[in-house]
């Protein structure tokens, strides 16, 4: 909207205005409202302005969330500003540029310490990478199961 505002110098210039539209699939009607509300001030000003100072008070502040600056912005009460839903201020801070990307944490923290006394192994199992040959025997029947599959013939 705004290449079309610049190229039709605000609307006046009438002649190009429905071949811009038609070139980036934009409405007429959406351009001329574009053109309506582009010089309104906006609507979430006073709630970024608080949100600012709170950020430049101290060194720390960079790193406030959507929560923690909700919290802030509730604790003080800045003067003529409505403090609207949680997710709000989290789209005000993304316009404004101070949503807080912490980076990942990783996964497995804990090392292993090499000077740490072995426990000892009472089930004598092996973990060693090797295979070992198992011996496996013919499996015999139970008397039982003779019976019972005599029964069912």
């Amino acid at each position: 909207m705004r290449f079309l505002a610049e190229k039709t110098d605000g609307g006046r210039k009438k002649g190009k205005i429905a071949l811009y539209c038609r070139v980036l699939e934009v409405s007429r009607q959406g351009f001329y409202r574009y053109l309506s509300r582009r010089e309104r001030p906006w609507k979430y000003q006073g709630l970024a302005d608080a949100m600012r100072e709170i950020h430049d008070e101290d060194v720390c502040n960079d790193t406030y969330g959507r929560k923690r600056m909700y919290q802030a912005l509730l604790l003080k009460q800045p003067e003529g500003v409505a403090i609207p839903s949680e997710r709000t201020v989290y789209r005000v801070m993304k316009e404004i540029g101070l949503v807080h990307h912490p980076k990942r944490k990783p996964n497995g923290i804990t090392k292993a310490d090499r000077e740490a006394r072995k426990s000892d192994d009472l089930l004598k199992r092996d973990f060693s990478g090797e295979r070992r040959k198992i011996c496996v025997k013919e499996n015999k029947r139970h008397p039982f199961s003779q019976e019972s599959e005599q029964g069912k013939t």
